[in-house]
């Protein structure tokens, strides 16, 4: 059958559908169906204006490909998927999927055959609207914001059109803690009580499934790493707009699906804007965020900066890694610990590269935070190779100072044993690992600068080791990053400190302070 034969049926196809969407434009009345929603799209509420979706599965009515968007939208509610209303290029559906603040109610909808979240604000506050409509069009073609499609009106209302996501991470972080217990217990009635969230675990059970949140011992994940790591991408895309978010909290930063998760934040309704070379937003700055999320400045109304965003999200990633614990306790006590400095990171304290920068962007004092870009250069982002380079460029500038008699690199590198090493490291190494080192020379088992030389010569080597050798630490670079991590978690964290203090500047560490891409 020829090409030209296919498309004519095509063709008819989609000239009916046109006549359908006029005759149904031109009514602007409810649409009403008898069918109810399809199980594949259950939705339920997250926090305060997350615009969420139930997951979805490949042959989902919702997933839109392109050239088809319109007759996908349209056969969506001619299949029932909601009862609703047309306005003007919007369909807004009456599944709700968020509450929010002031009046504010999140639904699932259409707009122009896509799929989308229709976030309804009272008309009264529509300058609240207004203004998250600017924020929007200036910052959302980063691939960490939501995206906004278009705005309609009615008399009583304001009506955006966002794009439609799969959950917070903060549902996704308790949906997983959920299908682990339940996995565990094998009774999923003996996690009732840890279900007092909106979300059901059977729309989020397919990604919690696939993805791994923690390893062994309570270490983030790479997905983990990966969603944390897109949240901080979207901050330095907002800040470098000189746009301030004011209300980063979990339930805040939406999750979609694609070949990876990927984390979005969402939420501008009290953003602000920095003017010209402005830093602050001064005394008279109005909104507040979220309770419990609140840098000090925001809850003793002072000036704010692009800081209160980086103590936000100093609480985020605390959130995020312990499984939903808050580094100043629980609900009512928060704010008042805030104010009061009252921060408890032992929760963290095992993975030592978080508790170093959540402890610095929780700093109280604004300027002494890290911005978004230093803190996407954090080691606790590195992958292994990244870890492994650093160390071994470590060991090679600390090599270098060993000719003079009195380092102060070298000093400052070996006052840190005692923490970094925690003893002598030949006890926490294997004897046949240290036998075989010893054939090749003679080593101080309390010496930074020893530990460190052996890390290099056995990576820069490492196809020469033995096989029993080769074994033991694993495979370059993840097995051999892990084996030395496991036996000294402090290592990495403390010889970074000490090149930040002396050697950031240096040509070959650049690359491990400077971040050159948003």
């Amino acid at each position: 059958m020829s090409p030209l034969r296919l498309l004519v049926p095509l063709f008819f196809l989609g000239a009916i559908v046109t006549v359908f969407i006029k005759m149904f434009s031109s009514r602007g009345s409810d649409f009403n169906s008898k069918s109810g929603p399809s199980k594949k799209k259950r939705n339920r509420k997250s926090g305060k204006d997350g615009i969420t979706n139930g997951q979805r599965d490949s042959q989902s009515e919702f997933e839109l490909i392109e050239g088809g968007q319109m007759l996908l939208g349209f056969n969506n509610l001619l299949n029932g998927a909601a009862d609703g209303r047309k306005i003007g290029k919007l369909f807004v559906s009456n599944k709700e999927i968020a509450k929010g603040s002031n009046g504010t109610v999140v639904f699932e909808g259409v707009y122009e055959g896509r799929a989308v979240a229709v976030k309804r604000l009272v008309r009264s506050h529509h300058e609240v609207a207004f203004k998250e409509i600017q924020n929007l069009i200036a910052s959302d073609q980063h691939s960490n914001i939501i995206r906004w499609y278009g705005v309609e009106y009615d008399r009583d209302f304001v009506y955006l059109s966002l794009e439609r996501c799969t959950c917070s991470l903060d549902d996704l972080i308790k949906t997983y803690l959920e299908f682990s217990m339940k996995k565990v217990l094998e009774n999923n009635e003996s996690t009732e009580a840890v279900s007092t969230y909106k979300i059901s675990l059977d729309s989020l059970e397919g990604i919690v499934k696939g993805n791994n949140l923690w390893k062994v011992g309570g270490h983030p994940s790479p997905v983990m790493l990966k969603l944390m790591r897109d949240v901080v991408y979207g901050l330095a895309h907002l800040h470098n707009l000189g746009i301030v978010h004011r209300d980063l909290k979990p339930q805040n930063v939406l999750i979609t699906r694609g070949m990876t998760l990927s984390a979005k934040l969402s939420d501008m309704g009290i953003s602000k804007r920095l003017s010209g070379d402005m830093s602050s937003l001064g005394h008279l700055a109005t909104g507040c965020g979220s309770s419990g999320w609140q840098a000090p400045e925001q809850l003793l109304q002072g000036h704010q900066t692009r800081a209160v965003d980086m103590f936000s999200l100093g609480c985020v990633l605390f959130y995020t890694i312990t499984g939903c614990k808050h580094p100043f306790g629980d609900d009512l006590e928060r704010d008042v610990n805030i104010v009061k400095n009252k921060v408890d990171l032992f929760p963290v304290e095992h993975v030592p590269e978080a508790s170093d920068l959540i402890s610095r962007l929780l700093n109280p004092n604004p300027g002494l935070r890290p911005s978004a870009t230093e803190v996407l250069v954090h080691p606790m982002f590195w992958n292994s190779e990244m870890r492994l380079s650093f160390l071994r460029d470590a060991s090679d500038r600390v090599e270098l100072e060993n000719r003079e008699a009195d380092s102060q690199i070298l000093k400052a590198m070996e006052s840190i044993a005692p923490v970094a090493i925690g003893g002598k490291w030949d006890e926490k190494i294997e004897p046949i690992f240290i036998t075989n080192i010893g054939r090749y020379r003679r080593y101080k088992y309390d010496s930074i600068r020893d530990l460190l030389r052996v890390i290099r010569n056995k990576l820069n080597h490492y196809r020469e080791l033995p096989p029993e050798i080769q074994e033991l630490v694993g495979t370059v670079p993840e097995g051999f990053d892990e084996y030395f991590a496991v036996r000294f978690p402090k290592l990495l964290i403390e010889v970074y400190r000490v090149i930040s203090l002396h050697c950031k500047e240096e040509e070959v560490f650049r690359k491990y302070f400077e971040c050159n891409s948003i």
